[in-house]
């Protein structure tokens, strides 16, 4: 790979008019790798040791760090220009997280040796205080220009605007925005204020260039959609480099587009637009090329998977081993086996039904159908990993359910659940978290309609059989505690519903025991939910 794109980059460099002037840039970077610091299996959840033995896993903060090593040494022998970026989203997703939380994921991004990074929602998951472990901890600057931290208390004066790196001697300019429905998918609380993303962006980079930096690159977590609004809007910008939706691309099967992406910018000239996928499974490598007066004459590169062919940085591999000591037990805990994949996977659950959406919204009704609770909703975001066939271990459920929810049992008239759905399917262009999957429930949408008028057929179980929601029926219904408070976009939830309970239990353990109750589980769809 390497030798790949360094040869790219000399034959751009031979064809070039001032070719002695050109300066080449390479961006190393990754986005969303959510606590997998163990390597991981096809399906994104924790793959077990026999099988990363047996060259069958993916990834893992030591095959991270190992590959920027080799590729970071290589190309500065070589006298390259190397920067290595982080999109956002270090938090949440495994026992890791929810047992060291903030300081462990700081301790490991200073191993790995990172320039920069752009904060992710999920940096929110824990609150403020939350944030301040991260940001507290880290030996590189963390940016976020969208944000006006001037009422935080605990953040005020620790996130940077901006960053400029000194690079072979020249300025990189970094500008930064973060999803501004952040204050919808995390809990930045309300003191953090977050500003329009193209706006923000669009004053950072005017403001650097007036300085004279004359190479800008946005690290942003919006997402791929997004980002190439932003590379098509804002002016200045050399490339964009992005988190948030797990997008892959690339020359490989799956992908969503190429990588890079090109889109015709506000400048008139085209603007690289890369994401690395997720979960610690590929290493992004962009190579850009600028000519004497800082103009973007070229951008290659693609996506470098982490497999068993890259050998994990040994050092990394012994303190996640000492780190997982405590919690081993409870990650090997076979609860229950499954006949099949449980497919979880982020393009299907937040798209339409899916099988792990069933699993788990089905898990969820079983445990309160007694309180006559006949309704259950959960966000397809809330859903982070497959489940591979044959024993489920409790490691693999906390990997699908990784966020300590809790259930939530109210009450909501029909109009308020079709409220509900029509947010769910709002975003779903953006393959938003929001989307809903159901029990006890059936709908359909027709993602052609504008947002707001996309549900139709809206059935629940009367009298043993299916009937059509009436708007001004009040139903007992049963979600997660972050969606019931608002969570996703679920407004409607916190402001309509009545006689809430946020304290039941974890919704992880409720699906784990309904998956031993229910063994061999055998996964399913049943056209509850309908794409028209």
């Amino acid at each position: 790979m390497y030798h790949r794109l360094l040869a790219s980059a000399a034959a751009m460099a031979l064809t070039a008019g001032s070719a002695s002037a050109d300066y080449t840039l390479h961006i190393l970077h990754i986005n969303d790798l959510h606590s997998r610091i163990e390597p991981v299996s096809s399906s994104d959840s924790t793959c077990a040791p026999d099988k990363d033995a047996a060259g069958e896993c993916f990834g893992g903060i030591g095959r991270v760090a190992a590959k920027i090593d080799e590729l970071r040494d290589q190309l500065t022998a070589a006298g390259e220009n190397v920067i290595v970026l982080d999109a956002g989203d270090q938090y949440q997703g495994s026992l890791y997280y929810s047992t060291y939380k903030g300081e462990l994921v700081a301790e490991l991004m200073n191993a790995v040796g990172f320039d920069a990074m752009a904060l992710g929602n999920h940096e929110f998951d824990d609150g403020p205080n939350g944030t301040l472990e991260l940001l507290d901890n880290v030996d590189f600057p963390v940016t976020s220009g969208n944000l006006d931290l001037s009422r935080s208390a605990e953040l005020k004066g620790k996130v940077q605007d901006t960053v400029v790196l000194d690079v072979g001697g020249e300025k990189i300019g970094i500008v930064s925005a973060l999803a501004t429905d952040t204050v919808e998918t995390a809990s930045p609380g309300p003191n953090v204020i977050f500003q329009d993303e193209i706006d923000s962006l669009t004053a950072d980079a005017e403001r650097l260039a007036g300085e004279g930096v004359d190479k800008i690159i946005a690290l942003t977590h919006v997402g791929y959609v997004k980002d190439q609004e932003i590379a098509a809007a804002v002016p200045g910008l050399d490339a964009v480099v992005g988190g948030h939706s797990h997008t892959l691309l690339g020359n490989m099967e799956g992908a969503a587009g190429a990588y890079p992406t090109m889109v015709a910018g506000a400048d008139g000239a085209e603007v690289p637009v890369v994401t690395a996928y997720a979960y610690s499974k590929y290493l992004g490598h962009l190579v850009l090329t600028f000519d004497d007066a800082g103009n973007l004459t070229g951008a290659t590169g693609e996506p470098i998977l982490l497999d068993a062919s890259v050998t994990p940085d040994p050092v990394l591999v012994a303190r996640v081993a000492e780190l997982g000591g405590p919690i081993e037990e409870l990650k090997s805990r076979v609860v229950a086996e499954t006949a099949e994949p449980i497919d979880g996977a982020r393009e299907v659950c937040r798209a339409g039904e899916c099988p792990m959406g069933n699993l788990v919204a089905d898990a969820m009704l079983d445990r309160v159908a007694d309180q006559g609770v006949t309704i259950a909703i959960t966000n397809g975001g809330g859903l982070r990993a497959s489940i591979d066939a044959g024993e489920v271990t409790m490691g693999e459920v906390l990997t699908v359910l990784p966020f300590q929810n809790t259930l939530s049992t109210f009450e909501a008239r029909g109009s308020t659940l079709i409220a509900a759905l029509e947010n769910g399917v709002g975003q779903i262009e953006e393959g938003a978290g929001r989307f809903p999957q159901v029990a006890g429930l059936k709908y359909s949408f027709d993602a052609s309609q504008p947002a707001g008028s996309r549900i139709s057929d809206v059935m629940v179980m009367k009298d043993g059989a299916w009937a059509p929601i009436e708007p001004e029926t009040v139903y007992g219904v049963v979600t997660n505690n972050y969606v019931r408070n608002g969570g996703d976009g679920y407004a409607m939830f916190a402001a309509e519903g009545m006689n809430a309970y946020d304290f039941g239990p974890d919704l992880a353990d409720v699906t784990a025991e309904y998956l031993a109750q229910n063994q061999p589980y055998q996964p399913y769809t049943d056209g509850r939910i309908t794409a028209k």
